[in-house]
């Protein structure tokens, strides 16, 4: 085989990209990693790295996640295969692309300035081609809310019908009808009431539900 032909066969970079996504004060945000080398040096990330032979593709995702953010045991899904070409000595690279989701009380991300939620309404340019990878995994995620319990991974244990109402807002960008959202989303089957209500302030209490132990979120 000719030098030529050994490049144009030459096998290509894989990696796995997650963007991981939490509900911050009603708002959508991503978690990013500010990178530390070339490419994109000091440009904001999603979390990612290349994936080693024995790893399989879920195991890759969580481990990343776990090295360069201290996040684990969230919601994975795979998302969607990328391709890319950057000059140099990167050449061609296949992202596997993740998303992830996880209640923004529940995080224990490891305090560092190179970590940062970024709202989804004001994200600054990223890396390689990771605001792709944030653009199709919302409308993703935007898209399974509307069959599925999906966003209720955003929530903690315990939540009300308005904090899950307020997450799905989140998500699409836009307000919802009250009476129709729960109609839907009891319509799942999904949640199980706990018999126990929320007080705060003078409002009205809330009831308090959660996940059904046996529901998988698809």
């Amino acid at each position: 085989m000719s030098i030529v032909a050994a490049k144009e066969y030459s096998h290509p970079a894989l990696t796995v990209d997650t963007a991981l996504f939490s509900v911050r004060d009603n708002e959508l945000v991503a978690l990013t990693v500010r990178r530390r080398r070339e490419p994109f040096a000091a440009w904001w990330a999603l979390p990612g790295d290349y994936i080693r032979t024995e790893e399989a593709l879920d195991e890759c995702s969580a481990r990343v996640l776990s090295e360069q953010t201290g996040i684990e045991q969230v919601y994975l899904e795979q998302l969607y295969t990328f391709a890319s070409h950057y000059p140099g000595r990167w050449g061609r690279v296949f992202n596997i692309a993740y998303f992830g989701l996880v209640p923004f009380t529940a995080l224990h991300p490891r305090l560092r300035a190179d970590l940062f939620w970024q709202p989804l309404s004001h994200l600054p340019p990223l890396a390689f081609n990771h605001g792709k990878i944030l653009t199709k995994a919302r409308h993703r995620l935007a898209a399974k809310i509307e069959y599925t319990p999906i966003a209720l991974e955003l929530l903690p244990e315990f939540f009300t019908l308005a904090e899950a109402q307020a997450v799905h807002e989140a998500i699409r960008g836009q307000a919802l009808d009250k009476r129709n959202f729960r109609r839907r989303l009891l319509a799942l089957d999904c949640l199980d009431a706990t018999g126990e209500q929320l007080q705060r302030g003078a409002s009205r209490p809330a009831r308090l539900y959660r996940l059904k132990p046996d529901r998988k979120t698809p």
